[in-house]
């Protein structure tokens, strides 16, 4: 069986189990002793914070101990750190080219990336860049971050300044787009070929996380999907939110290269990621199915919990007998 190491596993119970479900050997990470994936994994280890200097030497510990054969991070926290010393682990990191993660995480970079290659996003300026007459609502954003932090919508001047003002964090500022938002779920291979691309709706998010959405077959998203993943180039996996804009263009505002807060969304429509990602772990070269999905599948999330007891050991370990578990396993399933 194949062993995948899940780094900054946090809340992700979601993706762990499904690649446990695939046919993984699931080793989870994490600094937090409270964070849920852990308990959901076959093993798992808590390990230094991403700045320690020990935090890599650690990693590759467990990529020897548990023979490892592909590591998944699931946050952004560690994925430039991975993406620039990915050799130091002697194994595949399922993570996109050093450059593109580097430029993906700064969202004024990203522009200019985007735009380097042909790809559409909204208007973008630095604050000292703007023009004298900007195209109000503006959004004034973190350059950096994640979950829909130090975003503020400026509708004259006077906000636009106030918001520069009051902002803790290096910013940037961006035309709002005024279409419909999408988000497109892809897995590409290492030599950058897109195996597959899933659009759907954005019913409601919170916090940045999409928590309501539909897959549709949307074959204008799904190529502009591939378009992007392939010109970036995208390694593994990558969540493009994008908005039709109501002339019709695409234009895209974040390209996060990994898998995405909605993951469990494609995975039901059969996207069979975890399936994808584990045949590239072992060197096979899956052919592209871009389309290859179910659409109309519509997923509407909702918390859980796990309860913890320490053993004789003083090991926190799952209080139930068994852990909490879906409904269905698979779509169809009861």
């Amino acid at each position: 069986m194949t062993a995948v190491l899940f780094t900054c596993a946090g809340q992700r119970v979601d993706i762990v189990s499904a690649f446990g479900r695939a046919g993984a050997v699931t080793v989870a990470v994490d600094v937090d002793p409270l964070a849920p994936a852990l308990y959901h994994a076959h093993r798992h280890t808590l390990v230094p914070r991403v700045n320690d200097p020990g935090y890599l030497p650690r990693l590759r510990e467990l990529v020897a101990e548990h023979d490892v054969a592909l590591v998944v991070p699931l946050t952004d926290l560690d994925q430039e750190l991975l993406a620039e010393r990915r050799e130091t682990l002697r194994t595949p990191v399922l993570l996109s080219p050093a450059p593109v993660v580097e430029a993906m995480a700064d969202k004024y970079r990203a522009a200019a990336f985007l735009a380097e290659r042909g790809i559409a996003s909204p208007p973008t300026w630095l604050p000292a860049e703007l023009p004298a007459d900007p195209p109000f609502p503006l959004l004034v954003k973190a350059r950096a971050g994640f979950g829909s932090r130090h975003i503020y919508r400026a509708h004259d001047r006077a906000e636009l300044d106030f918001f520069l003002r009051y902002t803790p964090v290096d910013s940037m500022v961006q035309a709002c787009c005024r279409g419909e938002e999408f988000s497109i779920d892809v897995l590409s291979d290492f030599e950058g070929r897109c195996l597959n691309a899933i659009p759907r709706t954005m019913i409601q998010s919170k916090g940045g996380e999409s928590i309501k959405g539909m897959t549709i077959k949307d074959w204008e998203l799904i190529d502009f999907a591939r378009t992007v993943a392939e010109a970036l180039p995208i390694w593994g996996p990558a969540n493009v939110q994008c908005f039709r804009e109501p002339g019709g263009g695409l234009e895209v505002t974040d390209v996060n290269p990994r898998f995405g807060g909605g993951f469990p969304l494609p995975l039901a429509a059969g996207s069979r990621y975890p399936e994808l990602a584990l045949a590239l772990a072992t060197g096979a070269r899956p052919e592209p199915a871009v389309g290859d999905f179910r659409e109309g599948v519509v997923m509407t999330r909702f918390f859980s919990d796990l309860c913890l007891l320490r053993d004789g050991d003083g090991a926190l370990v799952p209080f139930a007998e068994e852990l909490p578990r879906a409904l269905a396993a698979k779509p169809g399933e009861a």
